[in-house]
């Protein structure tokens, strides 16, 4: 389990609560940046009216203002990523709230696949989660089983079977494609039929429904599934090392990495209950991540700007996380550092990853259940439901449909689930295509995919919506104003009504416009369990 150290000693205070019902009333016309920074927005009008879709986007700017200047990436272990956090601590400082950056360890790999015949390459390469170590020189490569037609899905069912692997010579390293059976099947199989290293290729679905050409970053399901050296590469890499003859240098070499969480707090008037809301900061090595994830980091620095001069009922914990991408390491991390007692001042923990997507569906964690069961092994610990009524709520009041996103665990919150802490949280969509009818319901373009550019170069300043930027950031607000007051409905902690006159409507219902997964299963990481 990665370990954790702090760099500044944070100042932890709690408290306590109950979801006040209600639902602001349409606002008059928006304060002065100067009247917002100034006043107490201690009401759902008041701080709706402030957090603005405007500010939002500055943050954004800044974001990609970082990337710019760093090499086009903010990924974790990168000057990019540094300087991301210096500036959400800068934010949040500049803001009145209490901040810690903290340092934490974890595991990674160095990795290299070079490619020696027939022709001289260097090739990208990501390390499987769960791989072992190793270096292999000049060694053959062997396709198992693989599809390179050019037709448009090449569906394959590559190291699926272990008679995939008749005949396979010991020590190889086995080529193998993205497709049918979970990259763990196909690289236990590879083991156990003699191979010295995996290699793990995208699946190159020519107008296929996501980007199944760049470097896979593979999951086998946990630490130590293989003790050979297993990586993830592209389609274009696969094509090139199964040509006949084929040899390659593979090594993937343990290290280990330190990186940062940026936490911070507004202290409220109990303090042995907090509710926590969350965002992972770093991108993928390939781009800027501006939907992905700058949407939920920089609309969570909007929301604390505007309740910066607010004292809550409960403290408020506001958590930029580091190495998402890299398997949710700084979440995880953080979590497993906390003492029993610090985890169960915990009320609950809401998480935003990817909330502007440019082609968006809004989407909320299905805590309840109502349209997809959670998978096999992932806890729903009781009142996560109550936080996905909150969201409903919102989204209901300001006539914007939604749709469920199963509960599947695979971003910041899983290691709060799994700590039986009440999560929910919002998300747009990733690779998956948007069908006619989810079209006609939220506009954007059939057949395209949520974010074009997920997990791309050109997750960029343009790759976001603005409408789904505004009404989630409001949205987020909204949800952490409700449980600032009380947490009463998620934890049983009784706390304060929100000021003012409103009354919140039944949720309206999900759309149901999702075959499987609500949009949910697109997305990178694994779910526990699986």
């Amino acid at each position: 389990m990665p370990t954790v150290a702090l760099r500044h000693r944070s100042l932890l205070a709690a408290a306590a609560a109950t979801i006040a019902a209600a639902v602001p009333v349409t606002a008059a016309a928006a304060p002065s940046d100067n009247g917002c920074a100034n006043r107490n927005n201690n009401q759902y009008s008041k701080l709706l009216e402030c957090v603005r879709v405007e500010g939002v986007k500055q943050h954004l700017a800044a974001l990609q203002a970082i990337a710019d200047a760093n090499g086009g990436t903010r990924a974790d272990q990168t000057p990019g990523y540094a300087a991301s956090v210096a500036y959400v601590e800068a934010t949040m400082t500049a803001a009145g709230w209490s901040v810690t950056v903290e340092d934490f360890v974890y595991d990674d790999a160095d990795v290299v696949l070079h490619q020696d015949t027939p022709d001289a390459a260097d090739w990208p390469a990501n390390p499987a989660t769960g791989t072992g170590e190793g270096t292999l020189t000049d060694t053959p490569v062997v396709p198992v089983d693989i599809n390179l037609d050019t037709a448009t899905n090449r569906a394959n069912s590559s190291g699926c079977e272990a008679t995939d692997f008749a005949g396979f010579p010991a020590g190889a390293i086995a080529l193998l494609q993205r497709g049918t059976c979970s990259f763990a099947i196909k690289a236990l199989n590879a083991e156990a039929a003699g191979a010295g290293g995996v290699v793990l290729f995208n699946q190159g679905n020519d107008g296929g429904p996501d980007d199944r050409f760049g470097a896979v970053n593979p999951t086998l399901g946990g630490p130590d599934i293989v003790a050979i050296p297993t990586v993830g590469t592209s389609f274009a890499a696969g094509e090139s090392l199964a040509r006949p003859g084929a040899t390659a240098d593979l090594t993937v070499d343990f290290v280990q990495r330190t990186s940062q969480n940026v936490i911070a707090e507004l202290p409220g008037a109990n303090g042995d209950n907090v509710v926590m809301a969350g965002a992972h900061l770093d991108s993928v090595p390939a781009g800027p991540g501006i939907n992905d994830n700058g949407s939920g980091s920089a609309a969570l620095l909007e929301v604390a700007e505007n309740l910066a001069n607010h004292r809550p009922q409960n403290t408020v914990r506001f958590a930029w996380w580091g190495a998402e991408e890299a398997g949710l390491l700084g979440s995880t991390a953080w979590v497993a550092a906390q003492s029993p007692a610090e985890r169960d001042r915990i009320a609950l923990y809401l998480n935003f990853d990817m909330v502007g997507s440019p082609n968006y569906v809004f989407q909320v964690y299905d805590a309840n259940q109502s349209t997809f069961p959670a998978p096999a092994g992932v806890p729903i610990p009781d009142g996560s439901a109550a936080i996905e009524t909150v969201f409903e709520s919102f989204y209901t009041s300001a006539d914007e449909p939604y749709d469920d996103s199963q509960f599947s665990g695979r971003s910041d919150y899983q290691a709060f689930i799994l700590n039986g802490i009440p999560s929910s949280g919002l998300f747009t969509g990733a690779e998956q295509l948007k069908t006619a009818e989810q079209a006609g319901i939220w506009g954007g373009t059939a057949g395209v995919a949520f974010d074009p550019c997920y997990h791309q170069a050109c997750d960029s300043l343009g790759n976001v919506d603005d409408h789904a930027l505004d009404v989630n950031s409001d949205a987020i607000a909204f949800a952490v104003l409700t449980f600032a007051y009380s947490t009463e409905s998620v934890n049983g902690v009784p706390g304060k009504r929100v000021p003012g006159k409103y009354t919140i409507p039944a949720p309206a219902g999900p759309e149901g416009t999702f075959a499987t997964g609500g949009g949910g299963l697109a997305h990178d990481h694994d779910p526990v369990g699986a």
